[in-house]
């Protein structure tokens, strides 16, 4: 019992603050036609992190944490992957227009994996507190802590997925998603400043 309160304790404590990969899971809730067409970003984030925690337990978190090359050429990957995606959101314009369209498929799905495994933040948060955490327990215990964290990651796409339809809903105009976006991408910009001050 205290490994699955553990795991979902600490598993929302990393994810609830706004991230890169959750706004960009939240903003598929609100820019597709249908809810269903945001499944493929939201399974996607959602396995990536279950991939990133599988890891992190089996331990990745050791070898990042060993090596301090590994772990300055994540961060600069992820840094200019972040200014661009913030340069999109910034550019981007709400669904309710006609000059914007929902992404595809493929598009949705690449994304996600870029937010998932190019943002160093998550990744370092995700290896550095999960990883070392789980090494606490051993055997069913362990087994437990996994999977509250990963069921907890599971659940809280998918809520994103469903505040983004609601918020649709709710904004006939487009202007509070407008308003979202540019916030977004200047959080965005602001993490991989931060990112970027840690390097030096």
């Amino acid at each position: 019992m205290e490994a699955i309160l553990h795991g979902i304790i600490l598993a929302f404590g990393l994810i609830l603050p706004l991230g890169v990969q959750n706004v960009f899971v939240f903003s598929q809730g609100a820019t597709q036609p249908k809810l269903l067409r945001a499944l493929p970003a939201t399974v996607t984030a959602a396995l990536c992190d279950t991939f990133l925690i599988l890891l992190a337990i089996f331990g990745l978190s050791v070898i990042v944490l060993q090596f301090e090359w590994l772990r300055i050429s994540l961060m600069i990957t992820g840094i200019l992957f972040l200014l661009y995606m913030g340069y999109a959101i910034w550019r981007s314009e709400p669904r309710t227009t006609k000059t914007n369209k929902a992404l595809p498929i493929c598009q949705q799905i690449i994304f996600a994996l870029s937010v998932s495994l190019l943002n160093p933040h998550a990744i370092l948060d995700i290896v550095g507190v999960i990883g070392t955490s789980a090494l606490k327990y051993e055997g069913t215990e362990q087994v437990f802590f996994t999977i509250a964290c990963i069921t907890v990651s599971w659940i809280w796409f998918f809520g994103l997925m469903l505040a983004g339809a609601i918020m649709k809903r709710l904004d006939g105009t487009g202007g509070l998603m407008n308003i979202f976006n540019k916030c977004s991408a200047l959080f965005i910009w602001g993490t991989a400043i931060y990112l970027f001050i840690g390097l030096t």
